[in-house]
């Protein structure tokens, strides 16, 4: 089976009707599967902004307008997130934790799973062909399953790494930055691992996923959930430092995880370093501003 024939399933036997059509076009279900987690992650976290009641400018810079928007669904979540999704540094109890663990969770799946959706799919148009051939495959489900349990081991870091700063009162309690210099260093660390040797080469990976499907490719269920595993750490790799950017916008800040959400994802389908490198610059200004304006803010304090 060459590469070119792979990839173009056209002179290839439709399948049969009914429910194993449905399954033997996994470029559906990827596509299914894609939109519907990230769809949940997204309004799982949207209930839990509605739930936590007060001024969501709070939550970090560009809230503001949400504020204006229709508080409806804050009188049905209130009574069942309430004063447990934002634990102060002394509050951290076990709800408290779980609570934050799926909030981290579900960013995971929110801004992570769109910038997945190219090499999901491109595992799934090999699949496809394979199933019009008679040859034996494995849902798209159980790569994407691989996948979501390294993100969703971050996600468990990402939580205790929360209580360790809320504890250090480097986070309120709503889950915002409260030290410019902490919001600033991160943005600076962000933006330098944009230039790494290691960022790099995950997101070469990331970029051509072709080639990682086309030569270990598996029939078991086992071998395809080990290929998420290893995609899932490409990305990791790929994207983390700017996953942690969160800590400095504002954990619950739905813009700034749209937007970078959106940065991955083109990232990921561009090539060459020009894009990359600009957001690493971008990252370095926006820090080092941040840490200059906290400076300027406290130089007169110290000079009474």
């Amino acid at each position: 089976m060459t590469e070119t024939a792979d990839r173009n399933p056209l002179p290839l036997p439709p399948p049969g009707g009914g429910l194993k059509a449905a399954f033997a076009r996994p470029k559906w279900v990827a596509g299914a599967c894609v939109v519907a987690l990230t769809g949940l992650g997204w309004l799982y976290l949207g209930i839990l902004i509605a739930g936590m009641g007060g001024t969501l400018s709070a939550l970090g810079p560009g809230m503001s307008p949400f504020d204006y928007l229709p508080r409806v669904l804050t009188m049905v979540c209130q009574p069942t997130f309430g004063i447990a999704l934002m634990p102060d540094g002394t509050a951290w109890g076990a709800s408290g934790l779980i609570l934050v663990l799926l909030m981290w969770m579900a960013m995971a799946l929110a801004m992570m799973l769109p910038s997945a959706g190219p090499m999901i799919l491109t595992y799934a148009e090999i699949a496809e062909t394979a199933a019009r051939k008679g040859e034996r495959i494995v849902s798209p489900f159980v790569l994407a399953a691989g996948y979501a349990v390294v993100w969703f081991a971050f996600a468990a870091v990402a939580s205790l790494a929360q209580f360790v700063f809320t504890r250090a009162a480097l986070l309120n309690a709503s889950m915002a930055s409260a030290s410019a210099l902490f919001s600033g260093a991160i943005f600076i660390a962000a933006g330098i691992y944009q230039f790494s040797a290691l960022k790099h080469a995950c997101l070469t990976q990331c970029r051509s996923p072709f080639p990682f499907f086309f030569t270990r490719w598996e029939t078991k269920a086992r071998g395809v959930f080990r290929l998420g595993l290893q995609q899932g750490v490409f990305c990791l790799g790929c994207c983390w430092a700017m996953m942690l950017v969160m800590f400095a916008v504002g954990v619950m800040n739905v813009v700034w995880m749209a937007a970078l959400g959106v940065v991955m994802t083109v990232e990921k389908m561009l090539s060459g370093k020009r894009f990359t490198h600009a957001v690493g610059v971008v990252m370095i200004v926006i820090g080092v501003v941040v840490i200059g304006m906290s400076v300027a803010a406290h130089w007169p304090v110290h000079h009474v």
